[in-house]
C-alpha cells in the first residue's frame, strides 16, 4: 500500500491484485499475468527480468529504487525509457491502481447493477454451452470411473444441510463435484441453497452478496428475494462489492449440478467470501466476519425455509505458480495430502475454530484458498456430522503446480 499521499502513481506504481503463472516457450521461461476480477480482459506475458520489475510495483518502491535493485539482481542498468513504457502498458491494460482503473471499476459496477441477471461467464470454456450437451456432460461425471457409484447413500432420505464442493475446472474435477451432488440428489432436499464461494480476486469487505438471478445454459436460477431483501436491510455494506460475482466462477460451477439433480423448485442466496485464517487474528476482520455471519444466520432462521449451505472452494496450492521455490514432488504432494485430511477432520467434526487453528499453526504455508467459505459453512450449518466423500488434485501448469480439492456432505 502507498504510505504517503505525496507519492506519484507514475513514479511509485501499484500493481493490482493479479494472478500469474510460469510458462515455457521453447527454452524460455516466461510469466503470464491476468486479472481474476475480469475488469481487464488482457493477458500480459513477461520475461523474468520484467516480472522482477513489476513485483516491486507496490507503491513503496520508486522507479529509481527499482532500477538500483535491478542492477544488483541482473548486473545491468535498467533503461528508464524501458520501465516507463512498461508502466504505460500496464496502466492502459488496467493492471495498475490509479484513476484509469478506478474509472473503469465504477463503470463496471454501474453496468453490472443494470443487468437484469448475472449472465454465464464460463459456458463454452469450462463446461458445455449447449443445454443438452451440458446435461449429458453432467450425467457423465456421475457415471465416469472416478465418479460415485450407484450404491444408495447411507444418508438417503435425510435432510442435507451442508456441502463442500470444488471450484476447479469442471472438465477435470466434475466427478469430484458429483460425489457431493449425488448425496444431495438422494437426500431430502431443502428449499433454498446458500452458496458461499471463494472470491479469487479478493474482497475489501470479506463478503460480497448479489441479489441477481444467475443464467446458465440450463435456464435461470432464481435468487431468493425474501432472504436477500432482509439481509440487505441488516447489512447493506456487504452488497457493495457485488461486481465481484460478474467474473467469478465459484458459484457458477455449482449451478449446472443443482439444476440437473434437484427435483423441485428452489432458490439460492449467492455470496462470495475472501479472508484467511491468519486474518481472523485481526479484531477488525473478526468483527466484520462475525457481523455478517450473525446477520445471515438470523435471516435464514427467520425465513422459515429449510436451507443447505454450499461452500465452494479449494484446499492447498503448491508449486511455483503459488509462490513456492520449487515444483512439488510426489513426496511433497503426499505429505500435503496427509495434512489436508488431518485438517478436514476438524471440518467433519464441525469445529470452525479448530479448522482455523490448524491452518494458523501451519502459517497457511499451503495457501488454503477455500478457507473462508468452509469456515463460514461451519459457523452456519445445522448438522450432526460431516463426511469426506472424495479428495483429488489438479495440475495447473507445466511445472506441476498443484491444487487439491474435496467433496464433503453434512447431515
Amino acid at each position: 500500500m502507498i504510505s504517503g499521499a505525496s507519492k506519484s502513481p507514475a513514479q511509485n506504481p501499484v500493481l493490482r491484485n493479479l494472478q500469474f503463472s510460469p510458462i515455457k516457450q521453447g527454452d524460455d521461461q516466461l510469466i503470464v499475468l491476468w486479472d481474476p476480477s475480469g475488469l481487464s480482459r488482457e493477458k500480459l506475458i513477461l520475461p523474468l527480468n520484467l516480472f522482477f520489475i513489476v513485483q516491486h510495483f507496490d507503491g513503496e518502491h520508486s522507479l529509481q529504487e527499482i532500477g538500483v535493485l535491478y542492477l544488483k539482481r541482473f548486473g545491468e542498468f535498467l533503461m528508464p525509457s524501458k520501465v516507463e513504457q512498461l508502466v504505460v502498458d500496464l496502466e492502459q491494460n488496467l493492471f495498475l491502481e490509479g484513476a484509469r482503473t478506478e474509472s473503469a471499476r465504477q463503470q463496471a459496477r454501474i453496468e453490472y447493477r443494470h443487468q437484469p441477471t448475472r449472465p454465464t461467464a464460463f459456458a463454452g470454456r469450462s463446461y458445455e454451452a449447449d443445454g443438452a450437451k451440458l446435461r449429458k456432460q453432467i450425467d457423465g461425471f456421475f457415471t465416469s470411473g472416478e465418479g460415485p457409484d450407484f450404491k444408495p447413500s447411507e444418508n438417503r432420505g435425510k435432510l442435507m444441510t451442508g456441502l463442500v464442493a470444488p471450484t476447479y475446472d469442471l472438465k477435470e474435477a466434475g466427478p469430484v463435484y458429483a460425489w457431493g451432488y449425488k448425496e444431495l440428489q438422494e437426500a431430502q432436499q431443502p428449499d433454498v441453497y446458500v452458496l458461499i464461494g471463494t472470491a479469487h480476486a479478493g474482497l475489501e469487505n470479506f463478503f460480497a452478496v448479489t441479489d441477481k438471478d444467475f443464467e446458465t445454459p440450463l435456464g435461470v436460477v432464481q435468487a431468493d428475494r425474501a432472504i436477500l431483501g432482509q439481509l440487505r436491510r441488516f447489512v447493506p455494506e456487504y452488497f457493495e462489492e457485488e461486481i465481484a460475482h460478474q467474473s467469478e466462477h465459484a458459484i457458477e460451477f455449482q449451478l449446472p449440478f443443482l439444476q440437473t439433480i434437484i427435483g423441485k423448485p428452489f432458490t439460492m442466496v449467492p455470496i462470495l467470501s475472501s479472508f484467511s485464517a491468519l486474518s481472523l487474528n485481526d479484531p477488525a476482520v473478526r468483527n466484520s466476519v462475525d457481523r455478517f455471519l450473525t446477520a445471515l444466520r438470523g435471516t435464514m432462521s427467520s425465513s422459515g425455509k429449510t436451507v443447505c449451505i454450499i461452500a465452494a472452494g479449494e484446499l492447498a496450492h503448491l508449486g511455483l505458480r503459488y509462490g513456492d521455490n520449487a515444483p512439488p514432488t510426489d513426496f511433497s504432494f503426499h505429505r500435503s495430502m496427509q495434512h489436508d485430511l488431518e485438517m478436514l477432520k476438524q471440518v467433519e467434526e464441525l469445529q470452525p475454530e479448530g479448522f482455523a487453528d490448524y491452518i494458523r499453526k501451519e502459517s497457511d504455508r499451503r495457501r488454503i484458498s477455500g478457507f473462508s467459505p468452509i469456515y463460514s459453512l461451519l459457523r452456519l450449518v445445522q448438522a450432526e456430522k460431516g463426511q469426506v466423500l472424495r479428495y483429488d488434485r489438479g495440475i495447473t501448469d507445466q511445472y506441476n503446480s498443484t491444487v487439491t480439492y474435496v467433496s464433503m456432505a453434512f447431515f
